[in-house]
């Protein structure tokens, strides 16, 4: 028995085992990923063993230097860490794709932070720095992977990789944050699904 599935997603479908674009064309995605923008994992940041998760990053520095200093730096990391040029740059060397691992915490506030329990406050500053990086793929027609990767409550033991806390409820152990993350998915699938790339 031998059946085919077609999934489109930003004028890419798979056929069989293929990824095909809306020209039928055989895509091989080569790509980039550009982990440590969204979410900051010790070990790429170099912080393993003193802040191996985001949110023990986020708490030694506000530490070090306050939490008014901590915004700033975040503030100017979101504005400098990936810009147009790296974009251009990433598609003048042959690529064709970014995955962007991306942290809930910049699209909507942790469970904890809600104002009323179970609802979703929804922040611009994930979605505007997803506009940013899509509009900037689309003038190098590279293809735009989100990569939802550290899930509201964090979804794995690899706490690094998805800023897994322990004292507080994981995906899996809470149903506001898995609906919360179903949400989230709505609200970037009805954001983006009419976008080629």
């Amino acid at each position: 028995l031998i059946f085919s599935i077609s999934v489109s997603s930003q004028g890419l479908r798979t056929l069989g085992k293929n990824i095909i674009n809306s020209n039928g064309d055989e895509v091989l995605l080569r790509g980039v990923g550009l982990g440590g923008w969204m979410l900051q994992e010790g070990y790429m940041m170099n912080s393993s063993g003193g802040a191996d998760t985001q949110h023990e990053f986020i708490e030694k520095l506000t530490l070090l230097i306050g939490e008014e200093e901590t915004d700033i730096f975040y503030e100017n990391w979101r504005q400098n860490f990936i810009t147009q040029k790296d974009v251009d740059s990433i598609a003048s060397l042959g690529y064709n794709s970014i995955r962007l691992p991306m942290h809930y915490n910049l699209f909507t506030l942790p469970i904890e932070e809600e104002p009323v329990e179970g609802e979703n406050t929804w922040l611009d500053t994930g979605f505007e720095m997803v506009d940013d990086l899509l509009s900037w793929c689309e003038s190098n027609q590279l293809y735009l992977i989100l990569d939802l990767h550290a899930a509201p409550g964090g979804q794995g033991q690899d706490a690094a990789i998805c800023d897994y806390d322990d004292t507080k409820p994981s995906l899996w152990q809470s149903e506001f944050n898995q609906s919360k993350t179903v949400a989230l998915w709505g609200k970037l699938a009805d954001r983006y699904k009419d976008e080629e790339w």
